[in-house]
C-alpha cells in the first residue's frame, strides 16, 4: 500500500480569512497601557507607531474571523498552501509508534513563516498612504520578509537587524538589501536609544529589545513611516493562523487530527499561527489538544518568567504590554536561534499560559543542534535553528509514546529552513558551540527591574 507523505490544499481551498482566537478566549487578554497614565489604550493611541488597522485588528476581541484582503491572498497564493508532511523517516528513526507530521513553512521564497504577516502589514500601510516602513529584525528571516513585501506595495523599508545576528548570519542582511531595504546592525549610532544603549555598554550584542527601540524611535520620528512588528502582538498571530487553517483542511485529508501541536516560542507568531486554529476546538470542550510552545533554555521566560506589564522594548518606547517577560532589559546569550532571543511573551500566548491552555518548555542549544541534525538526515530539509526547538521537542514526545507505546498523532511547524545557518551547524558539529543556561541570580536580577503595575 502506497503511503501518502505530502498534502496539499487546491488554491480555491487556501482560507480566505484568518481566525482570531481573541474572540472566542474564555478569558481575554489584559489590554496593552500607556506607560504614563495607566490607561488602557485605544487603535488610535496605537496608530502613532502602527498602521490603523492593524491597531483596529490588535484590539478586536469581538470578531473571530477576519477577511484576508484580496491583494494580500493573491500574494498569498504565489506560495500558499505549503505542505502537509508526514515525518515517515524520523519516526522509523526515533522507533516511535506516534505519527509525526510538520506544516513546512520553508518552502516560500523568503525561507520562513514572516510574509504571511508583511504581506497585509505593508499592504495595510500602503492603502492608509505610508510611504516607509521600519522594523527589528534578529536572525534576519522577519527582516528578509519585510523588505520583500515592502518592494511588493511600493514602500520604501529600514531594517534594524541584532549586531550578533547580523555576525553570524551576514548573508540574511544581503537578501535585504537585495530586496532594496537599508539594514543597520543595532544598536547603532543612527538613533538616540541605539546611541544610549552604547553609552551605557560599549560591547552590546544586541537584543531584539534593542532594535525594536530604534525602529520604533524611527517610526515616530520620520513623516510618513511605520512600524511592522514580526511576532508578539495579537494581530500578527492572527495574520499566521494562515498556517493552522491549512494544516486543519491538510490535517482531514490524512484522516487525523492532532494529539499534540508543537511550534518553537520567541514572541509567539509562528507558535500562534499553528497553534490558534486548532485551540478554538479545545474552548468548546470537543477536542483535548496538548499545545507545547519549545523555547530557549537560555531566555526561558514562559517556563521562568514572571507574569507582569512590561515594555516591548529596552528603551521603553513601547506601550506597556501583559505578558511572561524577564525584564525588558534583558540582554540574552548569543544563541544560534536569533528569532528566539526576547524577552517577553505575546499577550494572548501569556495569557493562555495562565489559563492551562499551553505550556511553554525551555531547550538547551545542543539538544535542538542534535534534533536538526537528525531531522536533516531522515527528513532531508535543514531546519532553521529556531525550528530546531520545534523538532526537539517533537522528539521527546515522540520518545514517550515509544515508552508507553501510544499512537499519538503530533503536528509541528517548521517555520524555516537553516541553509543561511550553516555557520551555526559547522561550529556544531566542529564542537565549537556551547549551552547558554540563564542562571537563578541573574533571573531574579532582571526580574526585579520591572515595573509594577499589577
Amino acid at each position: 500500500m502506497t503511503k501518502q507523505k505530502r498534502f496539499i490544499l487546491q488554491e480555491k481551498d487556501i482560507p480566505t480569512q484568518w481566525y482570531n482566537i481573541q474572540a472566542e478566549m474564555p478569558n481575554k487578554p489584559l489590554p496593552p497601557i500607556h506607560p504614563g497614565t495607566k490607561q488602557p489604550l485605544s487603535a488610535e493611541d496605537l496608530a502613532h507607531i502602527f498602521n490603523l488597522e492593524c491597531s483596529k485588528q490588535e484590539l478586536d476581541t469581538e470578531h473571530a474571523w477576519i477577511d484576508i484582503p484580496e491583494p494580500v491572498l493573491e500574494q498569498y497564493k504565489y506560495y500558499r498552501s505549503t505542505p502537509l508532511v508526514r515525518a515517515y523517516a524520523l519516526e522509523e528513526a526515533i522507533g516511535t509508534p506516534a505519527h509525526i507530521y510538520f506544516k513546512n513553512e520553508s518552502v516560500n521564497p523568503l525561507g520562513s513563516h514572516k510574509i504571511n504577516s508583511a504581506l497585509p502589514q505593508c499592504y495595510y500601510c500602503k492603502q492608509e498612504g505610508t510611504t516607509n516602513v521600519t522594523t527589528e529584525t534578529g536572525a534576519g528571516q522577519w527582516g528578509a520578509a519585510l523588505s520583500y513585501a515592502a518592494k511588493v506595495f511600493g514602500l520604501e523599508a529600514a531594517i534594524y537587524q541584532v549586531k550578533i545576528s547580523m555576525q553570524q548570519k551576514p548573508y540574511r542582511s544581503s537578501i535585504m538589501r537585495t530586496f532594496g531595504a537599508t539594514v543597520e546592525g543595532s544598536p547603532s549610532m543612527s538613533t538616540r536609544a541605539g546611541k544610549d544603549i552604547i553609552t551605557r555598554d560599549p560591547t552590546h550584542p544586541g537584543s531584539l529589545g534593542t532594535a525594536i527601540s530604534e525602529a520604533v524611535e524611527l517610526a515616530t520620528t520620520t513623516p510618513h513611516c511605520k512600524y511592522a512588528l514580526g511576532s508578539v502582538l495579537s494581530h500578527v498571530s492572527l495574520h499566521q493562523t494562515i498556517i493552522g487553517l491549512e494544516a486543519e483542511k491538510q490535517m482531514a485529508l490524512a484522516g487525523e487530527y492532532p494529539d499534540v501541536v508543537i511550534a518553537c516560542f520567541g514572541g509567539g507568531s509562528n507558535f500562534g499561527g499553528i497553534a490558534f486554529p486548532f485551540m478554538r476546538h479545545n474552548f468548546t470542550g470537543e477536542k483535548h489538544t496538548e499545545f507545547i510552545a519549545a523555547e530557549p533554555e537560555s531566555c526561558p521566560k514562559l517556563t521562568r518568567g514572571r507574569f507582569e506589564y512590561d515594555f516591548g522594548d529596552e528603551a521603553g518606547y513601547t506601550p506597556l504590554l501583559p505578558m511572561f517577560t524577564l525584564g525588558h532589559d534583558f540582554k540574552p546569550a548569543n544563541i544560534h536561534a536569533g528569532g528566539l532571543r526576547y524577552h517577553g511573551a505575546g499577550m494572548i500566548v501569556s495569557q493562555l499560559i495562565k489559563d492551562g491552555y499551553m505550556k511553554g518548555v525551555d531547550i538547551p542549544q545542543s539538544e535542538t543542534f542534535q534534533a536538526g541534525l537528525l531531522f536533516s538526515r531522515t527528513e532531508g530539509i535543514i531546519p532553521a535553528p529556531e525550528s530546531s526547538h520545534a523538532i526537539a521537542a517533537i522528539i521527546r514526545e515522540a520518545l514517550k509514546c515509544k515508552e508507553t507505546g501510544e499512537e499519538k498523532v503530533l503536528l509541528f511547524n517548521l517555520s524555516g529552513h537553516g541553509l543561511i545557518d550553516m555557520s551555526a551547524y559547522d561550529q556544531y558539529l566542529n564542537g565549537d558551540l556551547h549551552d547558554y543556561a540563564l542562571s537563578e541570580e541573574a533571573l531574579q536580577q532582571n526580574l526585579s527591574k520591572i515595573p509594577h503595575v499589577l
